[in-house]
């Protein structure tokens, strides 16, 4: 978050299908609707007569954000709690967000126009009462923000990969110039081998395993769960890894000619199990790289003018 002169303060939300992010929080996509108060307490939202638990699960992939409420009430939970952080609880809001690279184009205006449906917000989140005025919103393709403030480093030719639950996002960077003509969006998020690895425990055992191990697994490598079961997880998450790099190659990737960068939680698979160059790939880990670039270019947009 950072505040200009006239008190406005800029915030960014990078708002994923698997974690929606902050500069400087992490919170899971999931929305749970109550039209009475939860019996536990925790990640509460209170707005317009409903009641949100936010952060169990994560959001279904829609190929439009705005079809539901779902992602403005992450948008308010992701700024409550970028304030609450520094104890501010009334603020003018300048918002800095994103969509993937190719959806941008076609659903720029609409998006704004969702997030800023309602130009001032009063609402509870864990209890606390907040009051938002916001004064503009700037959408950016997700991914290039992550890298803007080295992009003077991205000399030749350059190969960026956003690869978060939902979405991969591809973008080639030729001499410290992003190339929007050079530009997808693939389905081929995390999720995917989510869905992939329920389905070969499914079929091999009979058995539903629990996301959250699936999860564990392609963070860390490693969960706590029988061999048996770690083995299937490994072949997918290896077959995964493969695809992304297939994926990439379906649009010339080399990387003999060209760097690679990965950021999103999608990293952390190619980190453990593909096979790859460290000297020519660089893996930035840093999931709230994105929403920190948002920032950044907001930020300097207005010092601009």
């Amino acid at each position: 978050m950072k505040e200009l002169k006239n008190g406005i303060r800029i915030i960014s939300t990078d708002l994923g299908y698997g974690n929606s992010k902050g500069s400087n929080i992490v919170i899971p996509s999931g929305v749970i609707c109550y039209d009475t108060e939860p019996v536990f307490s925790g990640n509460i939202l209170e707005y317009n007569g409903k009641f949100y638990r936010i952060g169990e699960g994560h959001k279904d992939f829609i190929a439009d954000k705005s079809l539901d409420d779902d992602f403005y009430i992450l948008n308010l939970a992701v700024i409550a709690r970028e304030l609450q952080r520094v104890g501010i609880y009334d603020a003018k809001v300048y918002l800095a967000t994103g969509l993937p690279l190719t959806w941008v184009r076609t659903q720029r205006e609409s998006f704004r126009a969702y997030l800023m449906k309602n130009k001032i917000v009063d609402f509870k989140f864990n209890d606390a009462d907040f009051h938002i005025e916001f004064v503009g919103c700037s959408v950016y393709p997700q991914g290039y923000p992550a890298i803007a403030e080295r992009i003077g480093e991205f000399k030749g030719t350059n190969l960026l990969v956003d690869i978060g639950n939902g979405t991969q996002n591809i973008l080639y960077i030729q001499n410290k110039k992003p190339i929007e003509s050079k530009s997808w969006t693939e389905k081929l998020g995390v999720n995917q081998l989510i869905i992939r690895s329920k389905n070969a425990v499914m079929d091999r055992f009979g058995t539903v395993i629990d996301e959250g191990i699936i999860e564990q697994y392609i963070r860390f490598g490693k969960a706590d769960i029988s061999e048996k079961y770690m083995e299937i997880l490994h072949e997918n998450a290896v077959g995964y890894a493969s695809d992304i790099f297939s994926t990439l190659q379906k649009y010339e990737y080399n990387p003999e000619l060209m760097k690679l960068y990965i950021i999103g939680g999608g990293g952390c698979i190619v980190k453990n199990f593909a096979e790859y160059d460290k000297e020519r790939v660089e893996i930035i880990s840093d999931i709230c790289a994105t929403a920190k670039g948002y920032e950044y270019l907001a930020y300097m947009q207005k010092m601009r003018k």
